[in-house]
């Protein structure tokens, strides 16, 4: 993992402040064994094993180059799909080493994904350096980390594709192949300020492709319906609530709706959960500014009131705004 990032840095060292460039795009020989899937029914696995994609962390990366699109700030025209070209790294070592070395790598994307998670450590509101300055001035950017089984792979995409489905729909933008859903291939190809072909070959090793992806994101954003809510899997739903005082001295009402969530001080709102005894419990997770989010149960304590926004999620009145359903 290091030695291509070390190499893409040096490549780049001369480029001008604002011009991102990833690694090199070097694919890792795959094996398949008898029992996996046909690569090509990706996408009809996904759906025979009822694979959901997981709900998206917002964590606070270290990029500090605040910069918006062409635009404006919250304008991006769409999204750029990467690939990691890493066989040996998760999103989670792909966020430390970014978070860790962006400054002499110049490189720096919004979010990274593989088969378990969705890991968002940027504002979607503003620029990364990703795919040269053009791409860095329209797209959101997201990279894909390598899997080594077809039933990882599928989950990874699975992810990814909501991811891009999500911002789409945060957006405003319709899910339009070659316009508002580009792989760095594509975007290599449109303005020539880099040479990177991913996730082209990736995909291919698994007999899939970018066409098979955006149908996979154009249904992931159907599911989305009319509000800019985020539907993972772990997104509450559940109406078996009690109203009244548990030992640790909450108060718990049903309340059904929705809470648009701002925080002034992040491009988050942070996240809590509820122990057993009523205290509450930091999370590592957050919902991005400016969602609305179904809620059905708040809970009063400490002088606040939390909405429920999945099983033991709850986001404080602070950031929160309600609307009755």
């Amino acid at each position: 993992m290091f030695s291509k990032k070390i190499i893409a840095s040096l490549a780049t060292a001369a480029a001008l402040t604002g011009a991102g460039f990833l690694t090199t795009n070097e694919i890792a020989p795959q094996t398949f064994s008898a029992q996996e899937v046909k690569a090509g029914s990706i996408n009809d696995y996904i759906a025979n094993q009822g694979i959901q994609p997981v709900s998206i962390q917002f964590r606070e990366g270290t990029f500090n180059e605040w910069f918006g699109y062409e635009n404006g700030v919250g304008k991006p025209e769409g999204v750029v799909v990467h690939e990691t070209a890493d066989p040996n790294a998760t999103a989670e070592n792909e966020v430390s080493y970014f978070n860790n070395y962006w400054e002499s790598i110049q490189t720096y994307v919004h979010a990274f994904v593989d088969s378990s998670e969705i890991i968002n450590i940027h504002s979607a509101d503003y620029g990364v350096w990703g795919a040269g300055p053009t791409a860095n001035s329209k797209y959101i950017q997201v990279e894909l980390c390598e899997e080594h089984t077809t039933d990882a792979f599928a989950r990874s995409v699975a992810n990814d594709a909501y991811y891009v489905a999500y911002r789409l729909h945060q957006y405003g933008l319709p899910v339009e192949y070659g316009k508002t859903v580009v792989s760095h291939d594509q975007v290599s190809k449109m303005y020539g300020e880099t040479d990177h072909t991913d996730p082209t070959g990736y995909f291919a090793n698994w007999g899939y492709s970018m066409e098979q992806f955006v149908q996979l994101v154009q249904k992931y954003y159907n599911q989305m319906g009319g509000s800019n809510t985020n539907s993972g899997s772990n997104s509450g739903t559940n109406s078996n609530t009690n109203t009244g005082t548990n030992n640790g001295g909450v108060t718990s009402n049903s309340s059904e709706g929705t809470v648009k969530v701002t925080n002034p001080a992040s491009f988050m709102a942070p996240l809590v959960g509820f122990n057993t005894n009523g205290s509450t419990t930091s999370s590592n997770r957050g919902l991005a500014n400016d969602t609305d989010w179904y809620t059905d149960q708040s809970r009063d304590y400490n002088g606040h009131r939390y909405y429920r926004v999945s099983t033991n999620e709850w986001v404080i009145d602070t950031y929160a705004t309600f609307t009755a359903k």
